[in-house]
């Protein structure tokens, strides 16, 4: 969960995913590159193709916070040119059909609180808020003719000021109100406790400055999209007597004009579009189609695989286009002769640009290769940029022409003829059974062949999710301090069909921990890790999976885990999961033995001798703290060395920029003093067996 023998090994053609060997001028990674780094993503084609718009989000270290700006690059990648420079930050970059404005979503006010759509003159001038929703602008999209916007806005909060009126001294101090629970699932990270707000669809007139409702009632309707002849709307909700009992989303159409009547396009009994993936509806040019991406089975949750559909949008049974490809897919964009679609397919630790005839047929890789492909954008006159990243070069922008995506954007080059990196593999070995498991080894800089370096194994969240080919910061920094960082896919993982990662189903911390421990034996079987040197280490799942780890195998001289359970009936109730904990695991009550099992390390924590650093948000939902204090507490009962560290007011994935930094340096610093030395690992290597 989002909490997503004999070996084989194998380095793909005997070529590391890295660079050229370094200037011997270059300095390692330090903490500081943290606030250098400058993340691109969103990349927008402008509708004549001229220019490509996205975003660059970097840290403000007076602010303590991420300031994302709007650049934008000419095709020919001879121009950069940055659009906003607030300290408040701009997203959603969108092109007007005509390209004369880019509207854009900020809280840039000093007054807003909230995000709301501001238009900016491509022509020259300041940019202008246009909208002013109380709960907030989610998401929107341009009419065809460019008058118009369909926004996605929330509702507001009861207790919030009227717009454009701040709260009196003696509405501030007013005691809230008590929360009410009334809804299956309850809770949701960052978003809080969940009552009845909802997302809504609106229109908004640019000329008149005048919004009228378009949706209403108990559903969410989200990623709204205009059909070409802008006779329609469509969007995706998820309707039924209880909603947070399924993931069933289908999509909706309906007129855009006040009054009318949305209809239900598609029945599938599991996921269509569900908006988790932020995958946008595309329509086909003759307004006749939508392409999605459909889930599998509602029983599967996130194990399921997602594949390409077609449905026609006056109704009608869906065409699935890639049925017999066991991997998901993503982002479908249509060709402008409506003949073929574009699309991002996830296979095996990367992540590819295809294309499918619209009809039916084989699948055609386009941009291939060990890296990750994680943005489209088309335009009118069939121009196609991606935003792609690798091992070695953090995302950046592509113009996809040629044999070869030509680089649009440069944001990292600078940064990156400082730095000396460490070189990224592809690694393949056998698990216990025998199954053949992929991931990666990164060495450190000045790596010395025949020497061993102290390894660390991190471990990914999901857990269906994968360690992909692309720019990992923490490895990066782990890598830079002396490390070795092994980052295996083990069965669970996505990008390697649904079977893969339905082995663990319900069945956490088994052949998933008999998987990861298979790469650590293979780095030590070819004389490049130290046994007597070994930590092991993730967030979310992969703190789960390290306790897991640490639960059955005692080599590792020290762990980190964080955002993790281990008594997973803590999770009942106190968490997001509820739907999913039901699914694979059934009901507490009914069910307890498949409670009991995964919950191995904590119900046998006297079994773990490893020294752990726990780490957590504090207003964390997703996996709340409590899971955590409870390892806390049971390893500090026991005896073994141990530590908690909480980051006030953060969520699952942490947000502050000093925070971020903080949990790097901690993990370093836990490292070099259980690791380095060998502490404890003699001692400890014996452990126990589940």
């Amino acid at each position: 969960m989002s909490f997503r023998s004999r070996t084989v090994h194998a380095v793909l053609g005997a070529l590391a995913l890295s660079a050229v060997s370094p200037a011997a001028d270059k300095r390692p990674v330090s903490l500081d590159d943290l606030a250098r780094i400058r993340d691109v993503s969103d990349p927008q084609l402008s509708p004549d193709g001229a220019w490509v718009a996205y975003t660059v989000s970097t840290i403000d270290l007076e602010g303590d916070r991420r300031d994302r700006d709007i650049w934008m690059t000419s095709w020919d990648g001879q121009q950069s040119v940055r659009l906003t420079s607030s300290r408040k930050g701009e997203s959603t970059p969108r092109w007007s059909p005509d390209g004369k404005y880019l509207a854009f979503l900020s809280d840039r006010d000093a007054d807003e609180e909230t995000e709301q759509i501001w238009l900016l003159p491509r022509g020259g001038g300041e940019a202008e808020r246009v909208t002013s929703y109380p709960g907030g602008v989610e998401d929107f999209a341009w009419s065809p003719d460019g008058k118009r916007l369909v926004v996605a806005a929330e509702d507001p909060d009861e207790d919030a000021a009227e717009p454009g009126k701040e709260k009196s001294d003696k509405e501030k101090k007013k005691t809230a109100k008590p929360i009410v629970i009334d809804r299956f699932q309850f809770k949701e990270d960052v978003t809080g406790y969940l009552g009845k707000k909802r997302t809504h669809l609106y229109l908004f007139d640019l000329a008149a400055k005048k919004s009228e409702s378009l949706t209403t009632g108990a559903a969410n309707e989200l990623l709204p999209s205009w059909s070409p002849d802008g006779q329609t709307i469509a969007f995706v909700s998820k309707r039924g007597a209880d909603m947070d009992r399924t993931d069933n989303w289908d999509v909706f159409a309906i007129e855009p004009r006040a009054g009318a009547k949305e209809r239900q396009v598609t029945t599938y009994e599991g996921a269509d579009n569900s908006p988790e993936i932020e995958s946008r509806l595309a329509w086909s040019p003759d307004s006749r189609s939508i392409a999605y991406f459909q889930g599998g089975p509602d029983r599967l949750i996130y194990y399921a695989t997602r594949h390409l559909a077609v449905v026609p949008a006056a109704g009608g049974p869906a065409r699935v286009l890639t049925a017999a490809l066991d991997r998901n897919v993503q982002s479908p964009h249509w060709t402008p002769d409506g003949k073929q679609i574009l699309f991002l397919l996830e296979d095996d630790g990367a992540f590819q640009l295809a294309r499918v005839p619209a009809e039916g047929g084989a699948i055609e890789r386009l941009v291939t290769g060990r890296r990750v492909v994680s943005g489209l954008t088309t335009s009118p006159d069939g121009k196609v940029a991606i935003l792609m990243g690798s091992p070695q070069l953090p995302d950046e922008v592509y113009a996809v022409e040629g044999a070869e995506p030509r680089r649009l954007s440069k944001q990292n080059d600078a940064w990156l003829a400082e730095v000396d990196l460490g070189t990224v593999e592809d690694t393949k070995f056998a698990s216990k059974d025998g199954t053949e498991i992929h991931g990666f080894l990164v060495k450190p800089p000045g790596y010395a062949s025949g020497r061993r370096y102290p390894t660390i194994l991190r471990l990914h969240g999901g857990p269906v999710d994968q360690f992909q080919a692309t720019f990992d910061m923490e490895w990066q920094i782990l890598a830079a301090n002396g490390y070795v960082v092994l980052g295996a896919n083990p069965r669970g993982s996505s990008g390697r069909g649904e079977k893969f990662s339905l082995v663990i189903w319900a069945d956490w911390g088994h052949r998933d921990v008999e998987d990861v421990l298979g790469a650590v034996d293979d780095a030590v079987r070819r004389g490049i890790a130290d046994p007597n040197r070994l930590g092991v280490g993730g967030w979310s799942y992969g703190g789960m999976l390290t306790n897991y780890v640490i639960g059955q195998d005692g080599r590792f001289a020290a762990a980190t885990s964080g955002a993790s359970i281990s008594n997973i009936l803590a999770g009942y109730g106190t968490d997001q999961y509820v739907r999913e904990y039901e699914a694979e695991l059934g009901k507490p009550w009914k069910n307890p033995e498949a409670w009991s099992k995964v919950s191995f390390p904590f119900l046998h924590a006297d079994r773990i001798k490893t020294p752990t650093l726990f780490l957590c948000g504090e207003s964390d939902f997703n996996v709340p703290l409590l899971n955590s204090e409870q390892m806390y507490q049971a390893l500090r009962s026991l005896g073994v060395p141990t530590q908690l560290v909480i980051y006030p007011g953060q969520y699952h994935g942490l947000r502050k920029p000093s925070y971020i930094r903080d949990r790097y340096q901690r993990y370093v610093a836990w490292y070099d003093k259980w690791v380095k030395p060998g502490k404890g690992a003699a001692e400890t290597r014996a452990g126990s067996g589940r």
